[in-house]
């Protein structure tokens, strides 16, 4: 157990969405002597501090004071997700003696079951969502926690040496993991594809933070990885762990989920079962996530019965491909969370031939944009182009295509009207960005929210409702 009583805590980063919340709670309830610093102000930050009212919590707010960096004031450093590796922030802490932890590191560090982490460019929080509704299936104390927004801290006191227990896991908070030698003790890798290239130095140095997942596992463990991938089967090579090979597309992988069925041969037991005919279930992306899944929950445990079961009640998740409203005929679909374009290139792959009416666009996170661009000029109708820094690039390889083209909108209202104007009953109009959303929008969240605010408040026409 990695001691916190009575260290002095510098939690680096509350955030507006509450991510410094579950790990300030955990250490202040826990005997740690917390202070919390963070950029923002007071005023911008009330929500998250009222709901920490009550708890012996020192603020340092509106910037940072090096004296919480330092052994003057602090033991330990807890660095949010937000925070980049190389801010100097933590290299203060680093050169004074300061250890710099995160949630992830201290869960791991102090978490009494083994653990199931997912991690990947797309696909991993639907796959941690499916396989922690066939682990809820199995054992309805099981914790699914992590970057999905769910602090696992928050957790740890409920949770017994048999818990399952299931962590989305993203490159940030795998660099928190790698500093100090952890791993799960299942590991998901689901695919590497370009993303955040805005704060890696190459390409190459962010597929190996996501294939860190695999350095520091034993022979006890189990890498579960997708042999469809060749970025993400790379990380064999990282590790002593087994090696389980997941797909949607080869009948020899260990778990295959193929367009109706999903097969296994797990240490001697094969098996398949139907895939239910849902829409999250379509396109390889989408079954690449579901052979994951059933991976992952398999190889923890969990009986065929609670496959079958968690298949069965899984409804997608908010943000991915979720479904929204049918307005005249129209079928609206949040995709925020695709801020990459091979997420986008997904969600596309997904709608099988439908009509779909595109919006697109965004900030610049430094991605080459060519893949996107070539798969809305194949697979959209029409693109409606939101405002942001990596617009303009986008359009003109889209102009290029010949690609058909609404916008630039500056707000999410008049992009959704818009591709309204241009769809038939039918039709789907489909969120998925490729772009990160900073800039018309708080994150993509906000992005989300303010898709499902503008498709709910479009009026059925006078034709449709007769």
């Amino acid at each position: 157990m990695f001691d916190i009583s009575g260290k002095r805590v510098t939690v680096m980063g509350l955030g507006t969405r509450g991510g410094g919340l579950g790990v300030a709670t955990y250490l202040s309830t826990h005997g740690a002597i917390v202070t919390v610093t963070d950029n923002r102000t007071t005023d911008q930050l009330q929500e998250p501090i009222a709901s920490l009212a009550g708890l012996p919590i020192a603020y340092s707010l509106g910037g940072h004071q090096e004296r919480d960096f330092t052994s003057e004031n602090a033991d330990i450093v807890i660095r949010n997700p937000a925070v980049r590796r190389n801010s100097p922030w933590l290299e203060l802490a680093r050169t004074s003696g300061v250890a710099v932890e995160m949630e992830m590191s201290l869960f791991l560090r102090r978490c009494p079951a083994p653990v199931i982490g997912i991690t990947g460019t797309k696909g991993k929080s639907t796959t941690s969502a499916l396989a922690g509704e066939m682990l809820k299936a199995w054992r309805p104390d099981a914790v699914v926690a992590g970057n999905m927004g769910i602090s696992a801290v928050a957790h740890l006191d409920a949770i017994a040496a048999d818990t399952p227990v299931l962590l989305e896991i993203s490159s940030w908070q795998l660099e928190g993991l790698d500093e100090h030698g952890l791993a799960s003790h299942i590991g998901v890798l689901t695919n590497i594809s370009q993303d955040h290239l805005d704060a890696y130095d190459t390409f190459d140095d962010y597929a190996d933070c996501k294939r860190s997942i695999a350095h520091h596992m034993k022979e006890i463990d189990y890498l579960i990885v997708n042999s469809d991938d060749p970025e993400a089967m790379k990380a064999i090579a990282l590790t002593e762990a087994r090696i389980i090979r997941f797909s949607s597309v080869d009948p020899e992988a260990d778990v295959v989920a193929l367009d109706r069925e999903v097969r296994w041969n797990l240490d001697g037991r094969s098996g398949a079962i139907a895939l239910p005919d849902r829409p999250h279930y379509r396109g390889a992306p989408l079954r690449a996530n579901v052979a994951a899944a059933v991976a992952a929950a398999m190889v923890r445990g969990a009986p065929v019965e609670a496959i079958e079961q968690g298949l069965a009640a899984f409804q997608g998740v908010a943000n991915r491909s979720e479904f929204v409203a049918t307005i005249d005929g129209v079928d609206y679909i949040n995709d925020t969370a695709a801020t990459a374009p091979a997420a986008a290139t997904a969600a596309l792959a997904a709608l099988q031939g439908r009509t779909a009416h595109v919006l697109a666009g965004g900030s610049d996170k430094k991605s080459d944009l060519t893949p996107l661009a070539g798969a809305l000029a194949a697979s959209a109708a029409t693109v409606t182009l939101l405002d942001g820094t990596a617009t303009p690039a986008l359009e003109a390889l889209l102009r290029k295509s010949g690609t058909s083209i609404t916008g630039v909108f500056g707000s999410m209202a008049e992009a959704v009207h818009a591709a309204r104007a241009v769809a038939s009953p039918g039709d789907v109009v489909l969120l998925s960005p490729g772009c990160a959303s900073f800039g018309l929008f708080r994150d993509e969240f906000d992005r989300g929210e303010q898709f499902r605010q503008a498709v709910r408040s479009l009026v059925p026409t006078e034709e449709a409702r007769s």
